[in-house]
């Protein structure tokens, strides 16, 4: 017999609407996290359509490009999304003025800098808000450590973890993004992954 995340893996992987409805019934304390990238209005419509109120968590690092932080505004407004930001501990002037600019990929002290601006800041907001479901935005074609990902899975702490999207293309995200008039973000770079299909960690920690 297969255990229930199998079959909810199994019969609803290309149903993210019924993925996002299934899994809300889960439990009490849902978040749903967002960066802000391309196509991101996807999950903030999908989700919030069903529970206005979900709070949608931002790990907010202080690089974000100037479009991005507009687009931000421009999706928080038109969905009337709950959001909740968590900051790194330092301000980005603060962190530059002692350490000066963002490390690349290859400097020794970028995972330290991943961590400061990235992990810290999620797992405080695991730790203050305890969510029971955690709906993300990750998609298969993103990287090859998400292709080997299930839409539905249980962390080691319990929480559940859930892509509704994962099976999506780009094209189907676009079609929503036409279907439903939700605005984009291409002008997106994120300072812990640097590379398009490099993970910062996050997703493989947690």
């Amino acid at each position: 017999m297969p255990s229930e995340l199998e079959a909810i893996n199994r019969d609803l992987a290309n149903n993210p609407q019924g993925l996002v409805e299934w899994a809300l019934a889960q439990g009490s304390r849902p978040i749903c996290t967002t960066n802000f990238r391309p196509f991101e209005a996807v999950i903030l419509h999908m989700v919030s359509q069903v529970r206005p109120d979900i709070p949608i968590v931002w790990m907010d690092s202080g690089y974000n490009t100037e479009a991005t932080y507009q687009f931000a505004n421009e999706v928080i407004q038109q969905l009337n999304l709950n959001l909740i930001s968590f900051v790194p501990q330092r301000t980005r002037a603060h962190r530059e003025a002692l350490e000066g600019p963002m490390p690349g990929i290859d400097d020794p002290r970028h995972a330290a800098f991943t961590q400061e601006v990235k992990i810290e800041p999620f797992e405080r907001a695991l730790r203050e808000m305890k969510p029971d479901i955690w709906f993300t935005a990750l998609r298969a074609e993103d990287t090859p450590e998400r292709a080997k990902m299930q839409p539905v899975s249980r962390n080691s702490d319990g929480l559940l973890k859930v892509a509704p999207l994962l099976q999506w293309s780009a094209k189907d995200m676009y079609q929503y993004l036409q279907a439903h008039n939700l605005p984009n973000n291409f002008d997106y770079f994120d300072p812990t992954k640097v590379e398009e299909k490099r993970e910062c960690g996050l997703h493989l920690q947690h």
